[in-house]
């Protein structure tokens, strides 16, 4: 019974809530990327977005200016809202609200919505199960080695120093690595390799 209740509920799903809709389908892409079993939907304005039951939702990215307009909604709902904004300046942010700088280089970006899902749900505990294929065990044990080398942001010379390996075999990995899990990016495998366990995302 319990298993059909959750088939019902579906996919958690995220809700971007912006008028920029370039940054709206920037961060989509971020965040299905981050959060593989996460449903993203986009919304151009708040009217949309309360026709579309918000209590469903995890989490609501919203632009400032949204949140402003529309301040008494999101102000009940403080844990779920997450603000987007254009600067790091704490003082113009919103004070109580979880701010999101978007206007930094993508693997900032993947940082800080992994520091998210790490602490809004306890060490990822609440977050649904990942599909058995991500779960599989693709990489050896040195190329996990490897792997957390590269998100940690090491050059294949210090790698190959600090495992102790000659620079091919690094190379080597590092490109076995990349073709068992069909990513280019090293953000990509930084999402892997956090969503994984194979790091920790205090040290990248």
């Amino acid at each position: 019974m319990e298993h059909t209740t959750k088939m019902k509920m579906g996919r958690p799903k995220m809700a971007i809530v912006d008028p920029n809709t370039l940054a709206v389908l920037g961060l989509k892409q971020i965040l299905q990327n981050v959060i593989p079993i996460m449903t993203v939907e986009t919304f151009s304005n708040f009217q949309e977005f309360e026709n579309a039951q918000p209590d469903t939702f995890y989490h609501y990215f919203v632009a400032q200016v949204i949140v402003l307009e529309n301040r008494q909604f999101f102000s009940q709902c403080i844990h779920k809202t997450i603000v987007l904004t254009i600067t790091k300046d704490p003082n113009a942010q919103l004070s109580g609200f979880h701010s999101f700088c978007i206007n930094v280089p993508e693997d900032e970006l993947v940082k800080a919505i992994l520091k998210i899902e790490q602490y809004g749900h306890s060490g990822g505990k609440n977050l649904p199960e990942l599909p058995q294929v991500l779960k599989n065990k693709i990489l050896s044990n040195r190329e996990i080695e490897v792997l957390s080398l590269i998100v940690q942001g090491l050059i294949n010379k210090e790698i190959a120093e600090k495992l102790n390996i000659s620079l091919t075999t690094v190379i080597t990995h590092r490109k076995n690595i990349m073709d068992k899990l069909g990513m280019k990016s090293v953000s990509a495998l930084t999402i892997y390799a956090v969503m994984h366990g194979y790091i920790d995302i205090n040290k990248i």
